[in-house]
């Protein structure tokens, strides 16, 4: 491939990173864009350096594709613009101003008079979600189109095509595109996700969308991330199937909902999960996600985290029952028979019941 100028729009001669590049963009992109972006500006640099995309994707270890890809990304997020001739080759990337971030955050001290409540609004607010769900949109058949050009979405939706063994619809196509558009997902992404849920039985693109918003959700936005969270995904799953006894089948659906709900929403580990599965199984002796669902629904408004933490509440429990009360009275003896001629037990039936409770909770 022939040489690219790359220039700028700035005079710059050191490698500045903008305000809001930091302050608006860096979050929502792929670390690998990120690191694309950092290089071309460090390139600004050193212009008689030769400087093309097959030298980025060596530096790099990626493909060509994967770097053009990140220069579409940035394109579209208007921090740069690539220029082509009339057979439309790329011959130039010219860095851009990313423009004026929404709200400038003074570095001197604040105004002592909004201190106060500003401190107030601190306090009142609560923690915010690792990432917010973007709205799905309905993409108009001009960007429907515009997205299949790229030859690497081509080969994606003939993959996707191949297993499913189906044609897509516009609504699959629709859900595809909000992933690599909206949740910035890559091709690479993308493809790893239909490969994972079809490899565990579910094809529904209403599955694969779900799974989608919860990798968006933890801040996913690398192969490498998700076949880490993966890994750990299927541990649990397997110690919930051991704990229930489940075999010779997979997780339907909504089981699966409930392990990511206790895992994700919640945050409890395999160890958690499993202690409310054993205990389901003393409880009703039978397998079942809603009862267990109980359980680490009440351990979570308790803010429970450990076994330690289980111990101590399950203690405290015990401690709260009233005890009975001492007999004073005497009882009249019984009469002498021979079913009465022996030492009776002194069995308290109210007591068995709670010790048969207290079995069914540990």
């Amino acid at each position: 491939m022939a040489g690219i100028t790359l220039h700028s729009e700035n005079n710059e001669t050191v490698t500045c990173v903008p305000n809001v590049f930091i302050d608006e963009l860096m979050a929502d992109a792929d670390g690998e864009y990120v690191k694309i972006y950092l290089y071309l500006l460090r390139c600004m640099n050193t212009p008689e350096e030769s400087f093309s995309i097959s030298g980025m994707a060596d530096k790099f270890e990626h493909t060509e594709k994967d770097i053009k890809r990140a220069l579409a990304y940035w394109e579209k997020a208007k921090v740069l613009h690539l220029e082509y001739d009339n057979d439309r080759r790329l011959t130039g990337i010219c860095l851009s101003n990313p423009g004026r971030p929404k709200q400038q955050t003074p570095l001197s001290a604040p105004d002592t008079r909004t201190e106060t409540a500003a401190s107030a609004v601190t306090q009142a607010a609560p923690a915010p979600e690792k990432k917010a769900q973007k709205p799905k949109p309905d993409y108009t058949a001009d960007e429907m189109r515009a997205f299949r050009e790229d030859k690497g979405v081509q080969e994606l939706l003939f993959m996707t095509e191949t297993y499913l063994n189906q044609t897509l619809n516009a609504t699959d196509i629709n859900t595809i595109l909000y992933w690599h558009d909206s949740l910035g997902f890559s091709i690479d992404l993308i493809e790893y996700l239909i490969e994972y849920c079809v490899g565990g039985g579910h094809k529904s693109m209403r599955y694969m969308e779900t799974v989608a918003l919860a990798w968006h959700k933890d801040g996913i936005v690398s192969v490498s991330q998700a076949k880490e969270k993966n890994e750990r995904y299927s541990k649990t799953n397997t110690a919930v199937m051991k704990a229930f006894g489940i075999s010779g089948r997979n997780l339907v659906e909504s089981e699966v909902a409930f392990i990511e709900k206790w895992t994700g929403t919640y945050g409890f580990s395999i160890e958690l999960v499993t202690e409310a599965c054993k205990r389901t199984m003393q409880a009703i002796h039978q397998p079942s996600f809603e009862y267990t669902d109980s359980i680490l629904g009440n351990w979570h408004k308790k803010h429970v985290s450990s076994l330690e933490e289980i111990a101590a509440l399950d203690e405290a429990f015990l401690n709260r029952k009233p005890k009975q009360p001492v007999r004073t009275a005497k009882e009249p003896a019984p009469a002498n028979n021979r079913f009465n001629n022996f030492d009776q037990r002194p069995y308290d039936y109210r007591q068995l019941e709670e010790q048969v409770f207290n079995h069914s909770t540990h």
